[in-house]
């Protein structure tokens, strides 16, 4: 069964782009130009990914990618009109996995698509055939490889793949302090990152409020200025 992609673009060109290509890669694609028109589809169809433009008519991206995250874990790209750093930030907070600027590549989006769903499948108990068990632990924090779930005082925290992958590499790291960088390369393991790519920042800011976490005094996830974040061993 091929995985079912959402598109929602109101540039009819670039949304029958990006429809092309990944057709041609044998994903299922839903199409909108609207997110009122794509909002039945979400609330009806098992869906693996969403490619969301910001700027839309009536209802934006950032409000669709809200309603989505409010109910659904699923990765989000957020196809941005601009460089602008506050746009990409908005929608990493609001739940958004990742960001591509427009004039884009479609083969690099169809790279990005397939980067996340990897990682989804292997987060999503019901997609994944890892026969990882182990769990691990830090100080009340607990997680479980095999069936992706995370407690912090054995109250469960609902994490996004990429908030998982983050949390994981940093306790299984316990002790070394692992750069912004590695941190990108190791769960998008592509070339897209700059020293301006705030992607990590944001989703480490959402571990700390999703764990109650400050960044003055910080219980878990440490921030060493200048060279990265950890976890004391």
């Amino acid at each position: 069964m091929s995985d079912k992609i959402l598109i929602v673009d109101d540039e009819v060109e670039i949304a029958d782009l990006i429809e092309v290509y990944l057709t041609n890669e044998n994903f299922t694609v839903y199409k909108f130009y609207s997110a009122k028109e794509a909002l039945e589809c979400i609330n009806t169809t098992v869906l693996d990914v969403a490619i969301l433009d910001i700027m839309l008519p009536e209802i934006d991206g950032f409000t669709l990618c809200q309603k989505i995250r409010s109910k659904y874990t699923y990765p989000i790209i957020m196809l941005t009109a601009k460089d602008e750093e506050m746009d990409k930030i908005t929608g990493l907070t609001l739940g958004a996995d990742d960001y591509i600027t427009k004039p884009f590549r479609p083969l690099e989006l169809v790279a990005r698509v397939k980067s996340q769903l990897r990682r989804y499948k292997k987060y999503n108990p019901a997609h994944s055939e890892d026969e990882e068990t182990g769990t691990l632990t830090h100080s009340g924090l607990v997680m479980k490889l095999k069936t992706y779930e995370c407690f912090l005082n054995e109250k469960p925290i609902i994490l996004t793949p990429t908030e998982f992958s983050i949390l994981r590499i940093l306790l299984e790291n316990k002790g070394q302090v692992i750069s912004a960088e590695e941190l990108f390369h190791r769960i998008w393991k592509d070339e897209y990152y700059s020293k301006s790519n705030n992607t990590i920042t944001v989703h480490i800011r959402h571990l700390w409020e999703k764990m109650n976490d400050t960044l003055n005094k910080p219980k878990y996830i440490k921030t060493i200025w200048g060279v990265g974040y950890k976890i004391e061993g």
